[in-house]
């Protein structure tokens, strides 16, 4: 058995699980659907309701794949996609460290997400028990072209929603705040993507 595997799978798909229902329940101190949905707004997500869906389900679901081993390069793209999308509208800004509120930590995710699809999830899983021990470099590198292109396509469909807070429309008046208190700012709500 591969304990590494099996480890890390356990640990990655249950801390994504985590973050996926505190988007969508308030679960673990989140900031549940309703918040989310304010963190969208101002990451100039539109439409904020279907991007926070999209955000807490896609981060639950591939959370619950991977720590079954289960369509494990599926799962890997769709956590990587939300990974890059963090990376670019929240933390690319802040530079590498994470203690400035950089994408350190989102870039060693992708690359345990790359490692566990390129080596297989490992004998205890879904995916072993269909015949998929291993999937290979091909597969690993199918699921960062995904999730990139998937991050890609979400951040151009959000931007089309119109303006954020404090951002000029076209008629080039400021947005209304619409994020609470409770919300935070930016960087800290979305940190733990």
């Amino acid at each position: 058995m591969e304990i590494g595997r099996l480890a890390a799978r356990g640990v990655i798909g249950a801390l994504f699980i985590g973050h996926g229902t505190q988007k969508l329940f308030g679960w673990f101190g989140g900031p549940g659907l309703q918040g989310t949905e304010q963190m969208m707004d101002a990451l100039q997500m539109r439409p904020t309701r279907a991007h926070a869906l999209a955000a807490g389900v896609t981060e639950t679901a591939g959370g619950a794949l991977l720590l079954l081993g289960a369509a494990t390069p599926l799962a890997a793209a769709s956590l990587i996609g939300t990974m890059v999308t963090a990376i670019r509208k929240v933390h690319q800004p802040h530079g590498v460290w994470a203690a400035q509120g950089g994408w350190e930590y989102n870039a060693v995710l992708i690359a345990a997400l790359l490692a566990l699809v390129d080596a297989g999830p490992g004998d205890l899983s879904v995916d072993a028990t269909l015949g998929h021990e291993e999937w290979g470099p091909g597969w690993a590198l199918g699921g960062l072209a995904l999730g990139v292109s998937a991050s890609f396509a979400a951040i151009a469909i959000g931007g089309r929603g119109g303006p954020a807070q404090g951002a000029p429309s076209a008629d080039g008046t400021v947005g209304e705040a619409t994020r609470a208190d409770t919300a935070g700012d930016p960087v800290t709500a979305a940190d733990d993507d």
